[in-house]
């Protein structure tokens, strides 16, 4: 991907994953963020492989200007929760379906002990993660809040044209 200007961005949201074999399912978080002109970072940080340098990006985050962290994270799923545990930022947890079906990863990332919260999505739902990270960061900043009801209205009119589609479709037995 190319960046539009010449000018050095500064991630103001953070991607990570314990693997990149979770890439194909993190890149829709990526195109959200791409969409609303946020600038973004991506890594790969493993909770079990490399502790150290997952300790080093959480409790340095926030001071590098980073608002949020969307992380991801497969079958032990330990990633949202040990970096929600070393920072302030808010933590969205994406669990990626890696083996029976991601519930196991749902699981480990939504049971969080009390006073380390991390909002999860639903199992690979790095869409909506995207969604989220926009919709925090909105309350602080009018010009991307302006993006984001822009944004929903389209979702709105997305149904209603799906519904004039719908209409269109005749069957003997269908009344609308």
């Amino acid at each position: 991907m190319e960046k539009l200007n010449s000018q050095k961005m500064e991630p103001r949201v953070s991607i990570i994953m314990g693997s990149t074999s979770d890439l194909g399912v993190m890149e829709a978080a990526a195109k959200i963020l791409d969409e609303f002109e946020i600038p973004f970072e991506i890594n790969a940080l493993s909770a079990h492989r490399t502790p150290e340098s997952v300790e080093a990006f959480a409790k340095g985050a926030k001071a590098r200007g980073i608002q949020v962290i969307i992380a991801a994270a497969g079958m032990a799923a330990h990633l949202p929760g040990v970096i929600a545990a070393m920072t302030t930022l808010p933590v969205i947890g994406v669990p990626i379906n890696a083996s029976i079906s991601g519930i196991d990863s749902l699981l480990a990332i939504v049971q969080m002990p009390p006073g380390i919260p991390v909002a999860t999505v639903a199992v690979n739902g790095a869409q909506n993660a995207g969604i989220l990270a926009v919709q925090m960061m909105a309350l602080g900043d009018a010009g991307l809040a302006v993006k984001l009801e822009s944004f929903k209205e389209t979702l709105k009119l997305k149904i209603e044209k799906a519904n004039k589609d719908l209409a269109e479709i005749k069957f003997r037995y269908k009344t609308n």
